[in-house]
C-alpha cells in the first residue's frame, strides 16, 4: 500500500457553461498510480491533457447525475483513450439512465472502441471497494436524480514495536508482514506489538445539490468536504429554483458536520471572482478554498494543503 495520501486535481470548477476562468465540472482523485475521476464536463480530456495528470491512468468515473456540464465530457475522453491505445477496462458510475445515454453518445460518435466500458448504475447506498480505498454513494437533492460520493481511504496497520516483538522471538520482514495482515504468530496476536491503526483520510463530493441532511450525514467527520456553491446569498432564489446551493448554505453544512476543510466549487460564471463566495463562507466555516482549475489539493493525516 502506499501512504496515506492522495492528490485532488480540479479540472472543471464552474457551473453549467465553460467560461473563460473556469471549465466545467470535473476533478481527479490520485492514490498511488490509480486515478478515479468525478464527473466530466464537456471539455475534460483537454483540461486532462494540459495537467500533469495522465488521462489513460484513468480506472474508473464517478458520475454525480445526467447534467451535460457533468457528462458531455465522457465520449470525447473516451474516444481519445481508445484512440491513444487503451485495452484496460473503464468502469463508469452513475445514475440511473447512464448505461443508455452514454451508449447513445458513443453509436453517435461512431468508431469502435478496443477497451471494455463497464456502466454500474446506481440508487444511492452503495459501496464500492478498491485496493487502497472506498467508494460508497449517497442521494442528493436536485432536479434530477444525482448521487454524492464518499471517497475513503483504508486505515494502515498500526506500528510494530520492533524491540517488544524481538523479545518474543518474532522475525522481522516475515513474522511482522503476517502481523500487520492480521494473523496471529507464534502465538502473538498483532494488538500485543502493534500501535493503532493510522486512520485513511477521507473526502465527500457532492455534485449538485440543493442544501440536505444526506450530505450532513455522509460528511460528518470527515477532512474534505467539496460541496457545490453555484451562487451567494443574494440569489438564494435562484439557489432554490434549481435545487442549488448558496456558499453560505454549504459552510453551514460544513459546520455541522466538523469537517476539516470547506472546498467551494460549481460557480456561476455570473459572479467575476470566487472570493465574494468564500468571504460568504468564511464568515461561518473558517477553513474555506474555492480553487481555480487546475489547481491541485494533497489530502493527507497531517495537512491538506494546495501544491
Amino acid at each position: 500500500m502506499s501512504n496515506l495520501m492522495f492528490d485532488i486535481l480540479f479540472l472543471g470548477t464552474g457551473a453549467s457553461i465553460p467560461s473563460r476562468k473556469r471549465s466545467t465540472s470535473c476533478l481527479a482523485v490520485r492514490q498511488g498510480r490509480s486515478i478515479s475521476l468525478f464527473d466530466c464536463g464537456e471539455g475534460s480530456q483537454r483540461q486532462l491533457m494540459m495537467s500533469q495528470m495522465s488521462f489513460m491512468k484513468i480506472d474508473r468515473i464517478f458520475i454525480s447525475h445526467m447534467h451535460g456540464d457533468h457528462i458531455l465530457g465522457l465520449p470525447g475522453l473516451l474516444q481519445t483513450m481508445g484512440l491513444s491505445g487503451r485495452t484496460k477496462t473503464v468502469t463508469v458510475y452513475g445514475p440511473n439512465g447512464l448505461e443508455h445515454s452514454l451508449t447513445d453518445m458513443l453509436n453517435a460518435c461512431e468508431g469502435e472502441l478496443k477497451f471494455e466500458i463497464q456502466v454500474i448504475e446506481l440508487k444511492g447506498g452503495e459501496l464500492f471497494n478498491f485496493d487502497e480505498f472506498t467508494v460508497s454513494t449517497f442521494m442528493t437533492v436536485h432536479n434530477v436524480p444525482s448521487i454524492g460520493y464518499v471517497y475513503r481511504e483504508k486505515d494502515r496497520p498500526g506500528t510494530i514495536n520492533k524491540k517488544k516483538a524481538e523479545k518474543l522471538n518474532l522475525i522481522p520482514n516475515e513474522d511482522f508482514s503476517r502481523l500487520k495482515a492480521g494473523e496471529t504468530v507464534k502465538g502473538v496476536s498483532p494488538e500485543m506489538v502493534m500501535g493503532k491503526p493510522i486512520k485513511g483520510c477521507s473526502m465527500v463530493y457532492t455534485g449538485d445539490t440543493a442544501p440536505c441532511d444526506a450530505v450532513k450525514k455522509h460528511a460528518n467527520g470527515v477532512d474534505l468536504l467539496i460541496h457545490e456553491a453555484t451562487y451567494i446569498e443574494k440569489d438564494i432564489e435562484l439557489a432554490k429554483t434549481y435545487f442549488h446551493s448558496t456558499a453560505k448554505a454549504a459552510a453551514e453544512i460544513a459546520l455541522a458536520c466538523n469537517i476539516g476543510m470547506l472546498v467551494l466549487t460549481h460557480i456561476s460564471n455570473r459572479y467575476d471572482d470566487s472570493e465574494y463566495s468564500i468571504a460568504e463562507a468564511k464568515a461561518i466555516f473558517g477553513n474555506v478554498i474555492a480553487p481555480n482549475d487546475f489547481q491541485m489539493l494533497s489530502v493527507s493525516r497531517s495537512n491538506i494543503r494546495l501544491v
